[in-house]
């Protein structure tokens, strides 16, 4: 069993702290237990009832209506829901509660509506990203083990890998541009870059991926007997021990020929100025720049 702080059910469930202490003295619709410092911790069934609350919350009704109905008929109403293209915060919660029970087949099926309502770059984008972001905060402040993030990460990858390969495609020696997919040294969050990836195969432009965690000589190895045009590679954790910039400028240096392009969060505070450096910082960015590769 897990417990989670009052800061955590308000971060997952967008719900104010303050708000669900007065829902629980008002309608009794929960009880946390309660430290000798009165501190509030909540169970794994606690936060996954929070979740359903949340969203059926913020989609109109009424929290003393919900409050009396029981948990198969909470279940019932969150399925009778009209998922539009924006209440992505449904998937994501479920893909949490599916997580944190390690529940594999609920984890696949959550994925797989994701897929058949939204896509599946909108899907990756949209819910995946946000739905790992949110569990590796909870790793972070202890609220989840390292094994549910990992559990998750690992479906999600076979996902990605087999859509990779349904797409094939063949490197094409006629194409003038040719992109280098990686993650820089110590980067090891490999599931944007597989998403890169699949967009490259499915647009049918040239790509070679090399991976995660790769060193710049390994990558002058490549670039000195291969012909490649771009670089591409997605920042998240950034443990190269040197700013972003830094990190940038030593590619400028490294590899005059080639065009730097960059995606994920550090994209919003670069402020490096360089004709050579691309910055993308949404799915349809991501996309437009891909297709408009010769």
């Amino acid at each position: 069993m897990q417990y989670f702080s009052i800061k955590d059910i308000e971060n997952l469930s967008g719900i104010k702290a303050h708000t669900l202490r007065i829902w629980e003295q008002r309608y009794q619709f929960i009880s946390p237990q309660r430290h000798p410092s009165q501190h509030r911790s909540y169970t794994n069934e606690d936060l996954k009832y929070i979740l359903k609350i949340s969203f059926l919350y913020h989609n109109g009704y009424k929290i003393s209506k919900l409050t009396q109905l029981q948990e198969e008929e909470l279940i019932q109403l969150v399925q009778k829901q009209i998922i539009q293209p924006e209440q992505y915060i449904l998937f994501i919660n479920r893909l949490i509660e599916a997580s944190i029970d390690f529940d594999e087949e609920q984890f696949e099926n959550v994925f797989n509506q994701a897929v058949n309502h939204l896509g599946f770059e909108h899907s990756i984008f949209n819910v995946t990203y946000p739905f790992l972001q949110t569990i590796g905060l909870l790793w972070m402040t202890n609220s989840v083990i390292p094994g549910q993030e990992h559990f998750a990460s690992n479906i999600i990858r076979k996902k990605i890998l087999s859509a990779i390969n349904a797409e094939g495609g063949r490197f094409n020696e006629n194409r003038k541009m040719t992109t280098l997919l990686f993650c820089p040294e110590n980067e090891k969050h490999e599931l944007p870059l597989l998403m890169h990836h699949y967009l490259f195969k499915k647009y049918r432009k040239n790509v070679i991926y090399l991976g995660p965690d790769m060193h710049v000589n390994e990558i002058k190895e490549y670039t000195e007997k291969f012909s490649v045009t771009h670089l591409q590679f997605h920042l998240i954790t950034n443990l190269t021990n040197q700013s972003p910039e830094d990190l940038i400028e030593e590619y400028l240096s490294a590899f005059p020929q080639q065009k730097i392009v960059i995606t994920g969060p550090f994209t919003k505070t670069l402020s490096l100025q360089s004709a050579r450096v691309l910055l993308l910082d949404s799915l349809e960015s991501l996309t437009e720049h891909i297709t408009s590769l010769s």
